[in-house]
């Protein structure tokens, strides 16, 4: 039961460590992200620092369900929202881009797959987590 519990804690943290390292890379070097969505100079420097602060803000649960992951049950199940919700946008997105928006249509594809991945992970940790109790 405990080595299922680590199990778990190990599954959440991945998907939490992805979604921080993206928040931090896009706040202290959004000019390398700047084109791949159609911005420029300082406005679009902002907002890429502007998503990696959304990163950041979205993973509280995340954190604590990665801690406790019983006891902070609720957590993973607003994390399993948050990345459907995701995971869903983007493929909206994706979906109305034109053809010819080939950079950006790939930015956000990477997104797809990133969520998608988080998303399977965390129904994992999720399922491994369903019969578990203190």
């Amino acid at each position: 039961m405990r080595s299922r519990i680590w199990l778990v804690r190990f599954l959440i943290g991945i998907v939490l460590a992805w979604n921080v390292q993206a928040g931090i890379v896009f706040i202290l070097s959004p000019a390398s992200f700047v084109h791949a969505y159609g911005l420029s100079g300082i406005p679009g420097e902002a907002a890429v620092r502007g998503f990696g602060v959304l990163f950041l803000m979205w993973n509280v649960p995340y954190l604590y369900a990665a801690i406790d992951p019983v006891r902070f049950r609720l957590g993973l199940v607003f994390a399993l929202w948050m990345q459907s919700i995701g995971l869903l946008g983007e493929s909206y997105i994706y979906f109305t881009l034109p053809l010819a928006e080939y950079v950006l249509r790939s930015s956000v594809l990477r997104f797809i797959l990133f969520d998608g991945a988080g998303l399977v992970i965390l129904l994992l940790a999720f399922f491994l987590n369903r019969n578990t109790g203190k």
